[in-house]
């Protein structure tokens, strides 16, 4: 039996990855380096034959999406944004521990943003929908959502599970199961090989 495969594709570069801004619900475009990222992960999501597709509503998911070839197909998702890091919106972790030196997104979400049991419950929405659906999905999102995505899909709380979780600009990720349906994993994570 061919068990059902989701796809996470990160959305790419933009001026705030460059410098590590957290970027929750700032609508940032692409860089012209995060369009050819877009774009070189086009032929690798040609590969495989999407049932589905969805895309967060924020322009570089949505971006990256287009740019990939399946902006005709995709339908917007709005709980495929980011997190909303609120008060730390747009700040880097160093400004953030300034303030607040014991302070882990994963642990202790954002001070008027999402809590970690908040974004948890939009990922099990989420993670939900993608369970009733066709095998084979593709969803293009934001880093710290996907990863929360990921820790939820193996039945996890998100807490520290989410730090060891590295996610590159423009990767591509997979969410499956091993062997029957009672067994969810993550298949892949983090392939960046489209962009060397």
């Amino acid at each position: 039996m061919k068990l059902p495969i989701v796809y996470l594709a990160r959305h790419g570069e933009t001026a705030w990855t460059l410098t590590a801004q957290h970027t929750g619900l700032s609508d940032i475009p692409l860089t012209p380096n995060g369009e050819s990222e877009a774009a070189r992960l086009a032929p690798r999501l040609a590969e495989i034959q999407f049932d589905k597709v969805y895309t967060s509503p924020l322009q570089r998911a949505h971006k990256t999406c287009i740019i990939a070839g399946y902006g005709p197909v995709a339908e917007v998702d709005p709980d495929l944004v980011e997190w909303d890091y609120g008060a730390y919106e747009g700040l880097r972790s160093p400004e953030i521990r300034a303030q607040n030196p014991n302070w882990k997104l994963f642990r202790d979400g954002a001070p008027n943003g999402e809590s970690v049991e908040t974004i948890s419950a939009r990922a099990d929405r989420v993670v939900h929908r993608l369970r009733q659906g066709p095998p084979v999905q593709l969803v293009f999102s934001s880093g710290h959502f996907l990863r929360v995505l990921a820790t939820r899909w193996v039945n996890q709380p998100i807490g520290l599970h989410c730090l060891n979780f590295l996610l590159s600009t423009a990767s591509l990720s997979a969410l499956s199961y091993d062997q029957n349906l009672d067994r969810p994993v993550i298949s892949l994570w983090n392939d960046t090989h489209h962009l060397k």
